[in-house]
């Protein structure tokens, strides 16, 4: 038999069917390295403001020291004076500057919000979850994202002007009636017009509760029904299925959202620098005016211009730079606490947090 008789009935491969398979391989070339790019511009970006951050607060800091951690004055210096060097550094006569009240105020005021939050947030999740008709349930998680994208200075200028007076003048007064023991002693004292710490703290609260709660609301609704139902049919209560079964389930991911919420605290400021009082001084006590050191930053900004030297811009850049430092430092022990939290979780969802 002739080779051109075995080769008749064998159809040519169409050019064409090759087109799908390197259409499918460039597509999955594509995606790999976008998907890369996108995990590589959120480090990228955290590692360019802390070059800026450290390059523009680099003469601040060799001029500072440890002084600014530790000082509680802010002296911009004298401006109409010829300026002066100090360890290398151009400077106004007399510029002193220290960030302790700013570094203090930040972190009270966030601890303050974490404590009033917090626990309203996870009740109001569960109440959402557990006690109201599923389409109650969705108007109110509708409006709990609705007040999640408030902007920051409606919230401020609601409670400088509304919600501040009214706890100085109805709240306030009730608190200074509580037991006389040394934990709630700090309640006491003159609590002014409703801005400083306490209420700084709670318009923060406020503002956290929507991302808080959502979150928690939306943890809670991916619990098995069945597991729910099978706790209450060994006779548990309602409290306790959910700390012994809910809440064992969910709670990696509402340190999670604790977190989220928390770095929405420390980096406020508009809101802040509105009910605060924004004075660069400690609190002398819970109603004291203070301010953060977001909310320094932005109400110093503009004054710092007119130093012709820059100096107060570079520390301005310097307290920006440790505002960056709590920040991280926050969320590394959370990130530690929710792997802590999900290696001894019974319960296998939410271990991968």
């Amino acid at each position: 038999m002739s080779e051109s008789n075995l080769t008749v009935g064998v159809a040519p491969v169409p050019a064409t069917s090759q087109r799908p398979r390197s259409l499918h391989g460039l597509t999955q070339q594509l995606l790999r390295v976008g998907t890369a790019v996108s995990a590589v511009i959120p480090l990228g970006a955290l590692i360019a403001m802390v070059i800026v951050l450290l390059v523009e607060a680099l003469p601040a800091i060799r001029y500072n020291g440890w002084g600014f951690i530790t000082g509680t004055q802010w002296n911009l210096g004298s401006f109409y004076s010829p300026p002066v060097h100090t360890r290398g550094v151009l400077h106004p006569l007399d510029a002193n500057y220290g960030a302790l009240p700013l570094i203090l105020g930040t972190l009270e005021t966030s601890a303050i919000a974490v404590v009033v939050g917090f626990p309203v947030a996870v009740g109001a999740a569960i109440f959402i979850v557990e006690k109201l008709p599923r389409a109650l349930s969705g108007v109110i998680g509708l409006i709990l994202e609705i007040l999640a994208g408030i902007p920051s200075v409606v919230i401020g200028l609601f409670g400088v002007f509304t919600f501040g007076p009214w706890l100085a003048r109805t709240i306030y007064p009730l608190l200074a009636h509580l037991p006389n023991v040394p934990v709630l002693n700090v309640f006491r004292g003159d609590h002014g017009y409703g801005q400083g710490l306490l209420s700084a703290g709670v318009i923060l609260a406020a503002m956290i509760v929507p991302i808080i709660a959502a979150t928690a609301r939306d943890l809670l609704r991916q619990v098995p029904e069945a597991t729910r139902e099978g706790a209450e049919a060994l006779g548990m209560t309602s409290s306790e299925v959910f700390f012994s079964v809910q809440f064992r389930w969910i709670r990696t991911g509402v340190i999670g959202a604790l977190v989220l919420g928390l770095g929405r605290a420390l980096g406020e400021t508009i809101a802040v620098a509105l009910v605060s009082g924004s004075t660069l001084q400690l609190a002398h006590n819970i109603y004291g005016s203070m301010t953060t050191i977001a909310a320094a930053i932005v109400t110093l900004l503009d004054s710092s211009q007119s130093d012709p030297t820059g100096f107060s811009t570079r520390s301005l850049s310097e307290a920006a730079l440790v505002l960056l430092v709590i920040t991280l430092v926050v969320n590394v022990a959370a990130r530690l606490l929710v792997r802590r939290s999900a290696r001894g979780a019974a319960l296998p969802v939410g271990v991968g947090f």
